[in-house]
């Protein structure tokens, strides 16, 4: 897996954000079998860096916490049969990694996210990631039973890495 991770802000953690992140993405895609090698882009931005990305994206004039931008259109969430005629958009054609998407992560949420929740700022970090990489694997959480069902998953890929809630 290729994890491209950039930094917009001065921001540090006091965890080993790039690791934290590539460990996640990589239990993220073997929980979800995906039987590609695959290369994510990450970039950890503030708050006014992701309004603003928000806002042009989505319509929506505040600041999120993360936001994701799948690359491949799944039909169902998880199943990576691609469509034949769709290989070229999804893979790069130099090292044949699957192109999943893009996240964009608010390094100033995760600080206050974390506070709020009463958990460690890796632990929050990682549960964005977990979630934002369901995302760039089709899932969704528009209806109760698909919020649910990331819930889970989300929990089950922080859990197997060890990353609990404090």
């Amino acid at each position: 897996m290729t994890l491209y991770m950039e930094n917009e802000t001065d921001a540090c953690f006091a965890f080993p954000a790039e690791e934290t992140a590539r460990l996640v993405c990589e239990a993220a895609l073997e929980a979800e079998g995906c039987p590609y090698e695959a290369q994510v882009n990450l970039v950890l931005t503030d708050d006014s860096g992701i309004r603003e990305v928000n806002r042009d994206a989505r319509g929506i004039d505040r600041a999120t916490d993360v936001l994701s931008f799948p690359n491949v259109d799944f039909e169902r969430a998880g199943d990576f049969d691609m469509q034949e005629d769709r290989e070229a958009d999804y893979f790069d054609p130099d090292t044949g990694e699957l192109l999943l998407g893009d996240i964009l992560l608010s390094v100033d949420k995760v600080r206050e996210q974390a506070e709020r929740y009463g958990h460690s700022q890796r632990r929050e970090f990682a549960f964005l990631i977990a979630h934002s990489m369901l995302h760039l694997c089709g899932y969704d959480h528009m209806e109760e039973e698909e919020a649910e069902e990331m819930e889970r998953r989300q929990e089950e890929i922080l859990a197997g890495l060890g990353i609990l809630r404090d």
